[in-house]
């Protein structure tokens, strides 16, 4: 694990994305999930050769579509234009959800809307009224995948820590999150407890004052 560091501001999306992609190991398969993770795709690089699933049917897909790359026709699972590779391939959705239960893919990445210290992952229904409940592919994807990182807002919009000592909310896979990557800090969580890899914008001290959790500093 990488020496803690810290930067006075809060990490923006693209800089989240841009540390995601940077953590994905070369060649590896990966799932980017509907949200935040989406971004993740902008800023692989060639050299890395990772291959791109979405569980809509296609392998090899590049960076969102933008301008007069947009076709409506090429989505990802959250119906975002994408663009694809060279040597991208389609499939029926049954084959896709296959690779992600067979264990195929190498790191998915996905929102959340809590994450327990034990690596518990929430991320399709707060259980609020008048919510949808959203499943989709997550609990094949959480678990499927040999690796599973999140990328969420830290805090709610009351303030309240989003990793949590045990979940409140329905549970999507149980001990499957190894990583999550905030604005605020990146956690990687393993037997060892939750470590902090980084702080932006909060200290250490001011970061483990507001979660409820015991963090260990890398």
């Amino acid at each position: 694990m990488s020496q803690y560091n810290s930067t006075e501001a809060a990490l923006t999306r693209d800089e989240m994305a841009k540390l995601v992609a940077a953590d994905i190991p070369a060649g590896a398969f990966v799932n980017l999930g509907i949200g935040q993770p989406t971004n993740v795709s902008n800023f692989l690089t060639t050299e890395q050769g990772v291959t791109l699933h979405t569980e809509n049917g296609m392998l090899g897909m590049g960076p969102v579509a933008t301008g007069e790359d947009v076709d409506e026709d090429l989505i990802n699972a959250g119906k975002i234009p994408v663009t694809e590779l060279p040597g991208a391939s389609y499939f029926h959705h049954a084959d896709s959800f296959a690779m992600m239960r067979g264990g195929h893919l190498d790191v998915c990445v996905l929102g959340a809307f809590q994450v327990s210290a034990e690596g518990d992952l929430a991320n399709w229904h707060t259980g609020a009224p008048g919510a949808i409940p959203a499943v989709g592919g997550a609990m094949d994807l959480a678990i499927g995948a040999k690796q599973t990182w999140v990328m969420m807002g830290l805090f709610t919009k009351t303030g309240e820590s989003k990793l949590v000592e045990a979940l409140s909310y329905p549970v999507t896979g149980l001990g499957c999150v190894s990583r999550i990557y905030t604005e605020s800090a990146i956690f990687v969580i393993d037997e060892s407890g939750v470590t902090v890899r980084s702080t932006h914008g909060i200290t250490f001290e001011e970061l483990d004052a507001k979660i409820p959790v015991d963090l260990i500093k890398a």
